[in-house]
Parts: structure tokens; C-alpha cells; sequence
């Protein structure tokens, strides 16, 4: 039994050490760069759909702001022309854009926290990704002194 150990454990560091020449630090290294690479395409991809998102969000919600005024205005010109009727039914409006703008400005205020979120990832990416570029310049370097 005691050989049999011996030999597995020859075997096995044998596969260890060819397995350690087989992984080259600079090619490691290249896939590392070439998956952050891809991971950043993503990220500011993300990043720009959420700008989107938050540009399209304020649009809408500026636009029901608008329509509360013109809303508002109505209302103010039924109740000068008398018509307390109408002006119960503009202001009812009225409220139902106001609630809709005060939703709208939580889907902003989100969208907001994601395009920072982004932004804050795509910086410590790039620092990481710069990081591992000098490495690879360096594991160059030094296979060329070698």
C-alpha cells in the first residue's frame, strides 16, 4: 500500500508542475484584460440605458408638472366663470398628474442612484483594468530581460 501512495503522490506532482508550466502569467493575464474588457463594454452599456432611462423619466414627469398648471389654469377659470362643478373636476385632474409627476420623480431619484452606482463601477473597473495592464507590460518586460 505504501508504494501505491508513493507513486499517486509522484503522479500527481508531476501533473502539478506540468499544470504550473502550462499557466503562463501573461496569458493570464491577457484573459484577465481581454474579460474586464467585456465586462466594461456592459457596465457602460447599462450606464447609458439608465441615462436614457432618467432623461425619459424627467421628460415625462416635466410634462405632467405641465399638465397640473394647465389643469390648475382651468380650474382658476371655472370658478370665475362660476362653474364650481368644473372647477372640482379640473383640480381633480389636477391631482391625479400632480400624484403621477410625485411617482415619476421616486422613478428618477432611482434611476439617478443607478447612473451614480454605474459610473462608480466603470471608475473602479478602468482603475483595475489600468492595474492589470501594467502588470502585463511588466510580466512582458521581464520575459524579454529572461
Amino acid at each position: 500500500m505504501g508504494i501505491f501512495t508513493r507513486v499517486r503522490d509522484i503522479i500527481n506532482s508531476n501533473i502539478s508542475a506540468m499544470l504550473e508550466q502550462a499557466e503562463d502569467p501573461e496569458k493570464m493575464v491577457k484573459l484577465m484584460i481581454r474579460e474586464m474588457e467585456d465586462t466594461l463594454i456592459e457596465i457602460k452599456a447599462s450606464c447609458a440605458s439608465a441615462m436614457a432611462t432618467k432623461k425619459k423619466v424627467r421628460r415625462e414627469m416635466e410634462a405632467m408638472l405641465e399638465q397640473a398648471k394647465k389643469w390648475d389654469g382651468k380650474a382658476a377659470l371655472a370658478v370665475d366663470r362660476g362653474r364650481e362643478d368644473l372647477a372640482r373636476e379640473a383640480l381633480h385632474e389636477k391631482r391625479r398628474f400632480v400624484e403621477r409627476a410625485e411617482g415619476l420623480e421616486q422613478e428618477l431619484d432611482e434611476a439617478k442612484g443607478l447612473v451614480s452606482q454605474y459610473q462608480n463601477d466603470i471608475m473602479q473597473l478602468e482603475d483595475k483594468l489600468a492595474a492589470a495592464r501594467e502588470k502585463k507590460r511588466m510580466l512582458v518586460q521581464r520575459h524579454r530581460h529572461a
